[in-house]
Order: structure tokens, then sequence, then C-alpha cells
């Protein structure tokens, strides 16, 4: 017998493609950019060894950052290609717009009501708040890290259009923003994504591009209610993926989400050494 079709489509084969490689590439800088930063410390310099030491680190730190840029400016006429011209402006607030509107201003309340027992959740669409905020949360770090990442990558040439000391703004600009960024990754982001109940232990939505349909109802309550009432739910719905790849999904996932604990534990450890001694 067929599989039930029990998993609504959420996300499309560019989303998944552009997540997969934003979510390689972050690691790879977090890992060379902790080895860089902590180089004086053990853990540093055994992080760095596996890059052949200081310079291996810095330089594939320099690649990855270029490659992530180049990944980001791809990603700008995608942007518009998906842009219905014909219907614009008012097509970039539709329902399945990632620009903030203010449906989610009052979700954003409405959703803090909810956690305290004040409200129901909101009904929301495709893509809730926090999902868009980390959509855009993407644009306006990577443009932070990139523009100083730029600055930093050949010192030398900078100096020749800036003064000396913009380096050292650029330097700390630079790692703030980083830290800020793993420190939301690899807390509040894997939090709501993976162990908030209903997606424990893991959620392999970003992997295989689908969602419960029960628990769409509950989370995305208006846009389940929108394919309805256009007859477009059926065609939407598919049958959950084959065990080995789920299994496989989820293996990968937990990698890259220990991977990502690891950072974050022994970066706090060492920066209260330093801090100490």
């Amino acid at each position: 017998m067929p599989e039930q079709r029990t998993r609504l489509k959420r996300f499309t084969p560019v989303h998944r493609l552009w997540h997969l490689t934003l979510m390689l590439l972050f690691m790879l800088l977090s890992v060379t950019g902790v080895a860089w930063m902590f180089y004086e410390t053990q853990w540093g310099r055994e992080l760095a060894g596996l890059f052949g030491g200081y310079q291996g680190a810095l330089e594939v730190h320099k690649i990855g950052g270029l490659v992530l840029l180049a990944a980001l400016l791809l990603h700008i006429p995608y942007l518009f290609y998906c842009i219905d011209w014909k219907k614009f402006p008012g097509s970039l607030l539709n329902a399945n717009s990632l620009v903030f509107q203010w449906e989610d201003i009052k979700g954003f309340f409405g959703h803090i009501g909810w956690v305290f027992g004040l409200n129901d959740l909101p009904k929301y669409e495709r893509w809730g708040w926090w999902a868009k905020f980390d959509y855009w949360a993407v644009w306006w770090g990577l443009t932070i890290v990139g523009v100083t990442g730029l600055m930093l990558y050949d010192p030398v040439l900078t100096s020749d259009y800036m003064p000396g000391w913009m380096l050292n703004v650029a330097l700390w600009v630079h790692r703030i923003e980083a830290v800020l960024a793993m420190g939301h990754i690899f807390t509040v982001h894997f939090t709501v994504e993976h162990w908030r109940p209903g997606n424990f232990p893991f959620n392999a939505g970003m992997f295989d591009g689908t969602m419960p349909l029960e628990e769409a109802r509950h989370d995305h309550a208006a846009w389940v209610a929108r394919l309805e009432g256009e007859g477009r739910l059926d065609a939407a719905l598919v049958a959950p993926p084959p065990v080995p790849l789920r299994i496989l999904y989820f293996v990968f996932g937990y990698s890259i989400i220990l991977l990502g604990i690891y950072l974050l534990v022994f970066a706090v450890t060492n920066a209260a050494l330093l801090t100490l001694f």
C-alpha cells in the first residue's frame, strides 16, 4: 500500500539548497574563525591544526568568506526572479512574502501573550515572524561581516584607502557580529527549530522540505486554511521520506548541532579562562 500523504510541502529545492550551503559555510567559518580567535589557547591551536595551523585556518576562513558572499550575491537575482512584477509592489506583501508586515508585528506580541497564557496562538501564514527574522538576520549579518571581512582580507591594500585605526574597528566589529551570529544560531535557532515541543528531538523540514500536516494546522493555521480554501491542499501533501533518508537527515543534522554546541561551550570556557589568567 502506498504511504499516506501526511506531510505538507513547505520548502522548495532551491530553499533547501540555499540553507544547506549557508549551513556548511557558516560552520566552516565558525570553526576557522574560532581557531583564529583562540589561537593562543591549546584548544584554538588544535582546531587550527585541522587546517595546517594558524595560516591555513586563516586562508580557509578567507576563501569560505568569499564563497559565502558570492552565494549571497547569487541570491539577489533569484529574489528578483521570484517577484511577481505584474502585481508589484503588492506582490511583496502577499501571504508567501518574507517581507515584514503588520500581521507579523501583531503575531509577535500575540505569540508572547500565548506563551504566558493570555491568548490563543496566532494563526500564522506560511512564514511566521520568527522565520522572517532569521531570514533577514542573515542579510544584515552577512553585510556586516562581509564588509569588515573584505577590509581585513588585505589590510595593506585597505590601508591605502583608509586610516589604520579603521582596521582595528573592522576587526572588532567583525568578531562581535560573528560571535552574536554563532550565539544566536547555536542557542536560539537550534532551540526554536529542534527542541521546542512539537519539534523535539529534530526538525528535518529543511532537509526533506516538508512538515507534518497536523503540526502545520497548529503552527501555521492561516496557511493551511488558505490552501484548503484555494483547493490546493491535497496537491501540496506528500508521503514521508524513506526511512534511510530520515536516518541520514538525523545523523547529519545532529552532527552539525553537536559541532555548534561544542564550539559554543569551549569558546565560552576558553574566553573565561583567558579573562581569569
